[in-house]
């Protein structure tokens, strides 16, 4: 187990010399990816950003003409060269001002230009379920990443957050039931087989 005083200490040691860094936090759909980078942002300050890959879903608009409505969250329904794109930007180009969009989970859908990325941030923390995926062009990710750590989770509370987070966001639950056991169930078994390519892997008190 470890607790989040912990890994605030990693992540403070990454950029202790100044220079930017772009860390991964990884893990299955429910596994706490976006409590813990926003933890570590909080406790982190102006050192730190947080990007989230969840900004890079693809519109409604979108997954709906490539018939992906029913698997949205899949490795194939995110736009993957926008979100490599813009990692290059903030990891190569620590001079300059960077927007990355956000997923507003109310409207289900993505806002661009939503989150600045200050340069004089040195830690972008970048959150999100295929940083280690290695295909659908998931690979550019993993490479513009300095470190990347994978949250490990018992399925149980992993699904139980998922199902409560959709019906509070306004799913019924009989539908946030079967969308957690037969969408993100599926994505979960996807991501669970990168986690060996972690440099670090934590399980994280609830």
């Amino acid at each position: 187990m470890a607790d989040l005083d912990r890994l605030v200490e990693l992540a403070a040691d990454l950029v202790s010399d100044g220079r930017r860094r772009v860390l991964g936090v990884t893990g299955s759909p429910g596994a706490g990816k976006t409590t813990v980078s926003e933890g570590l942002v909080a406790a982190l300050g102006s050192r730190a950003a947080l990007v989230q890959m969840d900004g890079f879903h693809l519109a409604g608009e979108e997954l709906r003409r490539l018939g992906r409505s029913e698997r949205k969250g899949a490795p194939d329904t995110f736009d993957v060269a926008g979100y490599a794109s813009l990692l290059e930007r903030i990891r190569f180009g620590q001079d300059q001002l960077v927007y990355a969009p956000r997923f507003d989970r109310d409207m289900e859908e993505p806002i661009g230009s939503a989150v600045p990325v200050p340069p004089e941030a040195p830690l972008v923390i970048t959150e999100g379920n295929y940083l280690l995926h290695d295909s659908h062009g998931w690979e550019r990710i993993g490479r513009l990443l300095d470190e990347c750590w994978y949250l490990e989770v018992d399925d149980d509370l992993r699904e139980t957050r998922l199902i409560d987070r959709r019906v509070s966001h306004g799913d019924s639950l009989q539908h946030s039931r079967t969308w957690v056991r037969e969408v993100d169930g599926v994505n979960a078994r996807i991501v669970s087989r990168t986690r060996d390519r972690a440099n670090r892997r934590f399980r994280v008190l609830p």
